[in-house]
């Protein structure tokens, strides 16, 4: 037989390169002609000095072509986010894709109760280490702002629990322009100083600046220090179409791509060749009820279209996608959240957030988690595509059962069950109907909040090293002393 290997992974593309490269001249456009307002003077300046249009009353930035097409081509291609263990590192680029929990939701679905309530640091922790044990996603968010430290160190306090009690990379973000700095500081005490942290990054922070076409002094501070210290930063515009952007979905494209590559402007002139993420979270806007469709099938859409061009450009992208606007975890919450991750999955997105939430991105659930990490590994296998090639054809191995027999005892079944097939957990009942009602007839959320608190129970993740536990705790007491905070929930002591 002659040898034979193909692989083809499947892709989903909304926009034709001609649609893409309209979209990307008319963003140029609004970029010249209209401006994006910037908050800050030093970023103001720094624009000025490159040759943008400042209109100095209103705080407006005009950005010509040359600034954007030198920008596009300083930021790097390729990011490495490495996690502490060594063995969760993740590589951005092509059609790789991973997922994190989504970030900095207000409440949580009670798991005992069943209502949805301010969660408090042990909340964060347990729901960290239910990441961390969940094989589907990679990566770690700061979750959930608690309601038990003081406001002006939630933020720092968010990552350190993080930091604690996983080793994976994580997706977070700041409150204030004192935050990141702070934050920088905790970061390099675990990979081991500043110099090292830009060499080896281990966390994302989002940027999201105000639609339309505006940067807040504090964002744009952000984004101007994470390019300084070589932290990723992850470009995130928010329109709500109808609303904040046009209600177009091409419209918005247009805004979104031109406030992504005003702030990519910036974040080259702060420092050439500084780390940046194609990032985005766009909702549609209900008119009848004046909320945000985070589970529309537009947003998805406009996720999907948004993270090609973002690839057309040759840069890392993410999307806030898999969210669902249900309260409760329910049908509606997985017809959403399995939409959203299997498109999301299938257009290649480097980073895709929202496992987890519900409510309009404001409410985490355990039972949720558990449940889109299974959508997420099916939407992986899905991506792995069919592979051709001489074994999986299995002619000899047909040739071999023949007419009328079996497959369960051939070799061939057992090396290639595992690689073929994805195998979820026990979330998902394929059990005979009998079994299942002498197993206690139990729904897929009781059995995710069985797994959700077994794995809280019994997974132990990689410790972190005393050394760096002392460095980080270090850091740690140094925020509290300056806010004259003499305790908190879970450490630093």
């Amino acid at each position: 037989m002659t040898k034979l290997s193909f692989s083809n992974q499947p892709t989903l593309q909304l926009l034709s390169r001609e649609q893409i490269e309209t979209i990307h001249l008319a963003s140029l456009k609004i970029l010249e002609e209209v401006g994006v307002m910037i908050q800050s003077d030093r970023a103001l300046k720094l624009v000025a000095d490159a040759g943008a249009d400042i209109d100095a009353t209103g705080k407006i930035a005009r950005i010509p072509q040359h600034l954007v097409k030198e920008s596009l081509v300083s930021a790097p291609s390729t990011i490495r986010l490495y996690s502490r263990d060594g063995k969760h590192d993740l590589l951005l680029e092509g059609n790789r894709v991973h997922f994190d929990p989504g970030s900095a939701a207000l409440y949580l679905l009670d798991s005992q109760t069943y209502q949805v309530r301010r969660p408090v640091s042990q909340d964060l922790a347990d729901f960290v280490r239910l990441t961390d044990g969940l094989e589907n996603i990679q990566a770690q968010s700061t979750a959930l702002v608690v309601s038990d430290v003081p406001d002006v160190i939630v933020d720092r306090y968010r990552l350190y629990i993080v930091l604690k009690n996983s080793p994976k990379t994580i997706v977070t973000g700041t409150f204030s322009v004192e935050g990141l700095y702070d934050m920088k500081d905790m970061l390099a005490a675990v990979v081991g100083g500043e110099k090292e942290l830009a060499r080896r990054p281990m966390a994302i922070f989002d940027l999201c600046p105000s639609a339309p076409l505006k940067w807040g002094d504090f964002i744009v501070q952000n984004l101007m220090d994470c390019a300084k210290y070589g932290i990723p930063g992850e470009i995130l515009p928010m329109p709500q179409l109808g609303a904040t952007g046009p209600v177009t979905l091409a419209g918005s494209l247009v805004q979104l791509n031109a406030e992504f590559l005003s702030g990519l402007v910036v974040s080259q002139l702060a420092n050439p060749g500084a780390p940046v993420i194609y990032g985005g979270s766009p909702t549609t806007f209900d008119m009848r009820y004046l909320t945000a469709r985070l589970g529309a099938i537009e947003t998805v859409m406009l996720g999907c279209a948004y993270a090609q061009i973002g690839k057309y450009y040759g840069l890392p992208t993410h999307m806030y996608l898999g969210l669902s606007d249900a309260k409760i975890v329910d049908a509606q919450s997985g017809f959403e959240s399995g939409i959203g991750m299997t498109l999301g999955t299938l257009a290649g997105i480097n980073v895709i957030s929202g496992p987890g939430m519900l409510d309009f991105e404001n409410c985490q659930s355990f039972e949720k988690l558990v449940m889109d990490d299974t959508i997420c590994g099916m939407a992986l296998r899905l991506i792995r595509g069919i592979d051709v090639n001489d074994q999986t054809l299995a002619v000899d191995v047909i040739r071999k059962v023949g007419v009328g027999g079996h497959y369960l005892a051939q070799k061939h079944t057992m090396e290639w069950l595992k690689r073929e097939i994805f195998n979820p957990s026990d979330l998902v009942d394929r059990q005979d109907l009998n079994i299942w009602k002498k197993l206690g007839s139990k729904d897929t959320v009781q059995r995710a909040k069985e797994i959700a608190q077994r794995i809280i129970r019994d997974h132990k993740p990689e410790p972190m090293p005393r050394d760096i536990e002392k460095n980080l705790d270090d850091v740690g007491r140094n925020i509290m002393k300056r806010h004259g905070i003499d305790k908190l929930p879970l450490g630093p002591a």
